[in-house]
């Protein structure tokens, strides 16, 4: 924009300039005329800058503008998924700045069991793209029973989340040496004719370095048996070439029939017996021993372990105590049990709920604590140390209980490696993350994004409509495998 010129007579026009002319340098303003900016008002100080709105104008100013013209109303409270309702047309999208990993998969059936199996890739990795192997039980709809499978899953291509890169990358280098790729899914499937309650995996030792671990998977299926499967043969066909997976590796090693018709979700394997040690319990209350043996074959105790009045939900095995397990039931009771025990008796027994008790988790790294979640939507941890005996069992109190969840707790689950953080599934269609370390009187834990009732231990909330269970991943610190009515899901968080 040209200058203004100096008001002489208010007629002069500027001459023209010849092609070839050059223009005369201006001789200034004369003496005793200012030159006039028409720009410097704008631009006086950089507090005036800061102060005025995005169209140069003060906030204050527009926003009462902009209302007064009826402008959209934004719902600044914070949206917890469980606890508020979704209106007509409404989704919910996640934050991707929030997770490292995302990725979600949806089988032809939903597994409503699953477990996650450890491999040989090694131990604490943080590389990108991620692989993850795992088994599954399907639930195939009424009247198509004979569709059910159990899945051997192989899921590679797991890239880190694109906003999650660049909020950890250190420098732009990192993001370059970081391999993209498209996530993939290769199963390899075991025909059943049940739908499939509870599966759980179990890897016996390497008998060399030139052949690979055995992995049992033990499926609890609706009609009451329990199939026992070798599935070592489908896992060596994702990473063999050429492999061919015999004809008979989709039979059972053995099918164990104790339970009858009673059907049931308690099922364990022990982690201190390597060839392998299983706990099942079924909806009468009973719970059975089944050992495998030198041979390679399966041998059930036929005399089982009573003491529930109502269906056993979970089981679960010492960490530490090769002859301990723990029982919860939906009589309320959660019973400690010595496995050696000619009466077949609980030797604790402890009333955690009101409601059903429906899942245990009993921590690897610190044994003496064991978490239980109720029907109810609660959850509690329970200190060992006060149950040594049954009259201080019964006055023990949980060292934490929380409330949160306003539907039925159907998953729990320690960090494999920190013994303060907990994963819980509830019915509210909700994944939470619980970090235990979490003080209720420290400074920045007293409000939680000034929402109510909301502990300070809550570090996440991931919602996954339908979710049922979920696991950590033993060599991917933090990173956590769930499933649910819409499939799989497989992520990583900013908080653990």
């Amino acid at each position: 924009m040209a200058k203004r010129p100096a008001e002489d007579d208010g007629q002069t026009t500027p001459a023209v300039l010849e092609s070839g002319e050059r223009p005369v340098a201006d001789s200034g303003v004369p003496d005793g005329q200012d030159f006039e900016d028409e720009f410097e008002d704008e631009f006086e100080s950089e507090d005036e800058i800061m102060e005025a709105g995005i169209d140069g104008r003060p906030d204050e100013e527009r926003e009462a503008e902009e209302k007064a013209a009826g402008a959209m109303e934004v719902d600044q409270q914070t949206f917890i998924p469980g606890r508020n309702k979704l209106d007509a047309g409404q989704t919910l999208a996640p934050d991707l700045s929030t997770y490292e990993l995302l990725h979600t998969l949806e089988p032809t059936w939903p597994c409503l069991s699953f477990d996650i199996l450890k491999d040989s890739l090694g131990d604490n990795r943080k590389s990108y793209p991620a692989t993850v192997y795992a088994v599954g039980g399907t639930q195939a709809a009424q009247g198509r029973e004979r569709e059910n499978q159990i899945m051997v899953m192989k899921l590679s291509g797991l890239s880190r989340n694109d906003q999650a890169a660049q909020l950890n990358s250190d420098s732009e280098d990192d993001d370059d040496d970081e391999e993209t790729s498209d996530p993939i899914l290769e199963t390899k499937s075991i025909p059943l004719t049940s739908t499939t309650n509870r599966i759980r995996a179990h890897q016996s030792p390497q008998s060399s370095s030139s052949t690979p671990a055995t992995t049992l998977t033990a499926a609890m299926q609706e009609s009451g048996d329990i199939l026992i499967h070798d599935i070592t043969p489908h896992l060596q066909a994702f990473d063999t070439p050429g492999f061919q997976i015999p004809p008979n590796a989709s039979k059972p090693l053995s099918t164990i029939r104790a339970h009858k018709k009673n059907e049931g979700y308690a099922l364990d394997w022990s982690p201190l017996v390597p060839a392998g040690k299983l706990l099942t319990g079924d909806s009468t209350g009973a719970i059975f021993a089944t050992t495998r043996t030198e041979g390679g074959g399966f041998v059930t105790d036929t005399t089982p372990y009573t003491g529930h009045n109502s269906s056993v939900e979970e089981l679960q095995w010492s960490p530490n105590e090769r002859n301990v397990f723990a029982s919860a039931s939906s009589d309320g009771t959660v019973k400690i049990w010595d496995a050696r025990a000619k009466t077949r008796q609980p030797a604790i027994s402890v009333k955690v709920s009101s409601s059903d008790a429906n899942v245990l988790s009993w921590s690897h790294q610190t044994p003496h604590l064991l978490a239980s979640g109720h029907d109810d939507g609660t959850w509690s941890v329970w200190d060992l140390r006060q149950w040594k005996n049954q009259a201080g069992a019964e006055k023990s109190k949980p060292v934490a209980h929380f409330e949160f969840h306003k539907e039925q707790i159907t998953s729990l689950e320690w960090h494999p490696s920190d013994d303060s953080i907990v994963s819980v599934c509830a019915g509210d269609n909700t994944l939470t993350l619980w970090d235990l370390a979490v003080e209720l009187d420290d400074e920045e834990s007293r409000y939680t994004a000034d929402v109510k009732d909301v502990p300070p231990q809550l570090l996440f909330v991931h919602y996954m409509e339908g979710v049922k269970e979920s696991h950590w991943h033993p060599q991917m610190a933090g990173q956590v495998m769930a499933t649910g009515g819409s499939g799989f899901g497989v992520f990583k968080t900013i908080s653990v």
